[in-house]
């Protein structure tokens, strides 16, 4: 196994920024406790499950224990911080409607690029690393809304949501590969990482803006089965 710190965390930066996504998905899940009318410690809770609960996942299926969302006090104090600051602000947050849903892409964007990133880094396969990453990406938000009995917003969102994390894991393994046979070094993987994240953003919030939607199921009113009538 090589080191466990990925590209985007090796950058000061970079690393404010995750913080900045953790506050916010976890601002994001602790808000949908409170529209539940829960109590301050069921906000704590979802907030920091929302937060951190894809990437404890990952690290469990990596072997990676104990996981960053338990054993990382930043990551940690920074998704309660979330849900205390929401319990607190929830009427305005609640408003910025717009900015949570860019802010929620850009934790999408990071997390899907970190997950991956360090299930490669932990020497799985590219398929393997891109679950991971989708995992760490969308498994918060999955936990939340099966812990407050909401239908996932995975399946409730008709925008893209987990197409684009699906595309930032798969960029982000092309890259990884590309660092492994030494084409790529690390200046480059930062830039190329911090392109994903954008791609990523920029597809989720441009489904949002123009209301688009992957195609559902093929519309028929006829039948065809051996032997039977059309």
């Amino acid at each position: 196994m090589q080191g466990t710190q990925v590209a985007l965390e090796s950058n000061t930066f970079f690393l404010i920024i995750e913080y900045i996504a953790i506050l916010c998905c976890g601002m994001v899940g602790g808000l949908s406790a409170i529209r539940k009318g829960y109590d301050l410690f069921a906000i704590l809770i979802t907030a920091w499950l929302t937060a951190l609960g894809g990437g404890i996942i990952r690290d469990v299926m990596l072997g990676a224990v104990p996981p960053v969302g338990i054993s990382d006090r930043g990551f940690v104090f920074t998704a309660l911080a979330s849900g205390v600051l929401v319990a607190v602000i929830h009427p305005e947050v609640d408003k910025l409607k717009w900015s949570m849903t860019t802010f929620d892409a850009i934790a999408v964007g990071m997390f899907a690029v970190n997950g991956t990133e360090k299930a490669m880094l932990y020497g799985t396969s590219g398929m393997t690393a891109v679950f991971m990453g989708m995992f760490t990406a969308l498994a918060g938000g999955l936990i939340r809304d099966m812990l407050i009995n909401e239908v996932p917003v995975v399946i409730r969102d008709k925008h893209w949501y987990a197409v684009p994390s699906a595309v930032g894991c798969v960029a982000t393994v092309f890259v990884c590969k590309g660092v492994q046979a030494g084409v790529i070094n690390q200046t480059a993987e930062i830039v190329i990482d911090v392109c994903v994240v954008v791609l990523v953003v920029a597809m989720r919030l441009l489904s949002v803006k123009f209301n688009l939607m992957l195609p559902g199921a093929v519309e028929r009113h006829h039948t065809y089965l051996p032997g039977g009538r059309r």
